[in-house]
C-alpha cells in the first residue's frame, strides 16, 4: 500500500509581491485547515505585517493590526474566541531555514488563532517546541526578504504598511 499525501498551496498576495506557500495538510491538519479556510474566507485580506524582526521572522494575520487579535476558523464557526491545539513534531520539523510558515500563538501552548509568521533567519532553535510549522514558502522568498528589510520602529512595526 502506498501513502497518499495531500498537496495544498496558497497564493499570498502582498503589497511587496506574491508568495506561494505549500501547506503541510497531512502533517498539521488543524493548522493547515485553519490557514487555508481563512484564506478562502479572505480573512487575511488587507492584514498588515505588524511584526518584523529582522533576520528572524515577519508576522501577520491580525485583521485589527494590533498583534493581539485574530480568531481561528474554528472559533468563527463556533462563535467563540476558541483557540486550537499545537501540532508540533520536532522529529520532523524544526526551525532550521528561512521560509518556514508557522502559527503565532498567544504566548502559551495550544493558543493558536489566525496569526502566522514566516522565518527570515535560521537556525532559530528557541522557536522549536513552541510553534506549529505548517508550511513553507515555495515561491517568493525574495518578497518575504523584502518585507524583512522594511524600516521599523523599535517594536518591529514597519513605518509603512506592508499588506
Amino acid at each position: 500500500s502506498t501513502s497518499r499525501r495531500t498537496a495544498q498551496s496558497v497564493l499570498l498576495e502582498t503589497s511587496a509581491g506574491d508568495v506561494v506557500i505549500d501547506v503541510y495538510a497531512d502533517e498539521c491538519p488543524l493548522a493547515a485547515r485553519n490557514f487555508v479556510k481563512l484564506c478562502e474566507l479572505k480573512y487575511y485580506n488587507f492584514c498588515v505585517f505588524h511584526n518584523v524582526q529582522r533576520d528572524v521572522l515577519v508576522q501577520t494575520g491580525d485583521p485589527g493590526a494590533s498583534g493581539r487579535g485574530g480568531r481561528s476558523v474554528y472559533a468563527q464557526v463556533a462563535g467563540t474566541d476558541e483557540t486550537f491545539a499545537d501540532e508540533i513534531d520536532v522529529k520532523r520539523r524544526r526551525f532550521t531555514r528561512r521560509g518556514l510558515v508557522a502559527m503565532a500563538n498567544r504566548g502559551a501552548p495550544n493558543t493558536n488563532g489566525s496569526q502566522f509568521f514566516i522565518t527570515t533567519g535560521a537556525p532559530l532553535p528557541y522557536l522549536d517546541e513552541r510553534h506549529t510549522i505548517f508550511g513553507e514558502v515555495a515561491e517568493g522568498l525574495d518578497v518575504v526578504m523584502r518585507i524583512n528589510d522594511a524600516f521599523c520602529d523599535d517594536g518591529g512595526r514597519p513605518y509603512y504598511n506592508v499588506r
